[in-house]
């Protein structure tokens, strides 16, 4: 599943296109995709302006100008597709031919500014929902989101006090999207890595008696920082599905330091070899030797 790099990449390759731009014409090809499509779906958006594109934590939200805001996820395989008579441009070095089965363009955007958007989704889990403004505080959705990972109010105090007396494990603390919101699987590998705790750690270290910020709490933070803006400006990680909207790979799995690498020796010359486990249902990597 697209994680918060890959789905920044995505908001960042449609902002040109969406928005400032009008929906000429929005078409829904199903019913339905994860959940039912509603049934004013098309009517609500055609004739509509984009006014603005944003992204919280894994959602896309374009608000509208009609007080509307479209929540739009990718799901498993969902990307979008921009057909333009100009060449696309996106952040990303390298290249591969996307995908065009129209089997599975399943929702259709043509904009004032000469751009058809396509929703592409091969498995059908993304899922579009159109939310009055000022109900986005009650939206089941998006309500218990945690902080965003990139936002100016999330340091390491605020870390500390999410995580502080829990009895779980550091690495399942920091998938749960009401601690951190966006993160995912290969990010929070990496990070762990980077700041050198252990995956395995209880959440609860991170802050001392007082709820105050330890030291691994400053480390993790500034590695959370660092990777995700590492993985945003090299596009995402391009595992299974993940597109570019101009068909590009991303390439941030080049840089991966941890993730993917069993086997493999530890990059920081600790002596160390690559590990893997299962925890929580999804596989951990990491470094049992520098990694505490």
């Amino acid at each position: 599943m697209p994680e918060l790099p890959e789905v920044e990449t995505v908001r960042r390759g449609l902002q040109p296109v969406m928005e400032g731009a009008k929906i000429l014409h929005a078409e829904a090809r199903r019913k339905d995709l994860r959940f039912p499509f509603q049934k004013d779906f098309a009517a609500r958006l055609t004739g509509q302006t984009v006014i603005g594109l944003g992204r919280r934590a894994k959602y896309l939200m374009a608000d509208l100008a009609s007080g509307d805001v479209l929540l739009m996820h990718l799901g498993m395989s969902g990307s979008f597709r921009v057909e333009n008579k100009d060449e696309a441009k996106t952040p990303g070095e390298f290249h591969c031919p996307r995908g065009k089965d129209a089997a599975h363009d399943h929702v259709l955007f043509r904009m004032s500014s000469g751009a058809d958007i396509v929703f592409n989704d091969p498995r059908r889990f993304g899922y579009m929902k159109i939310i009055a403004r000022d109900a986005l505080d009650a939206e089941p959705l998006l309500r218990g989101l945690g902080p965003e990972p990139l936002g100016n109010e999330f340091d390491a105090a605020m870390l500390a006090r999410g995580c502080a007396g829990k009895s779980t494990t550091l690495k399942a603390a920091l998938l749960d999207q009401r601690v951190v919101a966006g993160l995912g699987n290969i990010y929070v590998c990496e990070a762990l890595y980077r700041a050198h705790l252990s995956p395995k750690r209880q959440a609860s270290t991170l802050a001392n008696k007082k709820r105050e910020p330890t030291d691994h709490a400053k480390r993790l933070v500034d590695a959370i920082h660092e990777v995700l803006n590492q993985a945003i400006k090299a596009g995402g990680s391009s595992l299974r599905d993940h597109r570019q909207t101009s068909g590009e790979l991303g390439y941030f799995q080049h840089s991966f330091q941890v993730y993917d690498r069993e086997g493999e020796p530890c990059g920081k010359a600790c002596g160390g070899v690559i590990r893997r486990f299962t925890q929580n249902g999804r596989s951990t990597f990491w470094c049992p030797k520098c990694q505490k």
